[in-house]
């Protein structure tokens, strides 16, 4: 190679490594200025949601605080006493606690009277409709608190027949049933063995009946779950009339 084509050569391998160093360089600068911008909007929009939060704390706190006034007012104001009070009687009815008080046990045995061939065998076993006759009896006789076989009754249990058991609370339960009820026991008692009563005519069917009264009995807390299909709540700012 000649001397003045090897020295063109030297001067286009300049030019090109020139070239490659310049481009190199503004994509270098290119980049740091975009992760330089990026950085920025990130923080402007970090200062704007902490700037939204503070609005929002802003006006909340006047309202927390009032809430807080009314809560305290109502804890120790005048109707302190009938508020708690209301609230430990809601508990109650709701099944969601254990009481304790005097009153009766109801015990109920499918039939031990021998059957003959023709007889129907289902005349001589407890069904759900048996069990809902004594306790609608027991609820008529001022019963405050219902048990059967440990279940507390509330006001969304269900009691049907499932094959050869009787489901109480999603629960198959079979006889024995020993059901379990607070309140004045004479009156109970009285209500259950009255002339053509829920205890004579059960044992028409020889179905075995017996009722106990008790001085104290416990009552277990429901321990289900409460399931509500069509409660919704209410939007403060929606018109009652329609």
């Amino acid at each position: 190679m000649s001397a003045v084509k090897r020295k063109n050569f030297y001067w286009s391998v300049a030019l090109v490594s020139l070239a490659i160093g310049v481009i190199l360089a503004v994509q270098f600068r290119m980049t740091r200025d975009i992760q330089h911008n990026e950085a920025i909007r990130r923080t402007q929009e970090l200062a704007e949601q902490v700037d939204q939060l503070k609005k929002e704390h802003d006006v909340l706190q006047p309202q927390l605080t009032r809430m807080r006034e009314q809560l305290e007012s109502l804890s120790t104001g005048p109707l302190a006493t009938q508020i708690k009070a209301e609230m430990e009687l809601a508990t109650i009815f709701s099944g969601l606690t254990e009481l304790t008080g005097k009153g009766v046990e109801v015990t109920l045995k499918d039939s031990n009277v021998s059957q003959k061939l023709t007889d129907n065998p289902n005349l001589y076993i407890i069904h759900d409709e048996d069990i809902l006759k004594v306790v609608n009896e027991l609820k008529a006789a001022g019963a405050e608190a219902i048990a059967i076989n440990g279940q507390r009754l509330v006001a969304s249990t269900e009691i049907v027949c499932s094959g050869p058991a009787i489901r109480i609370n999603k629960k198959a339960l079979v006889p024995p049933f020993v059901i379990t009820a607070i309140g004045s026991p004479e009156t109970m008692e009285g209500a259950l063995k009255m002339r053509g009563g829920v205890a004579e005519y059960l044992q028409f069917f020889g179905i075995q009946f017996s009722v106990k009264k008790l001085e104290q009995l416990t009552i277990p807390a429901y321990s289900g779950s409460i399931k509500t299909d069509y409660i919704i709540e209410a939007d403060a700012d929606t018109s009652l009339a329609q």
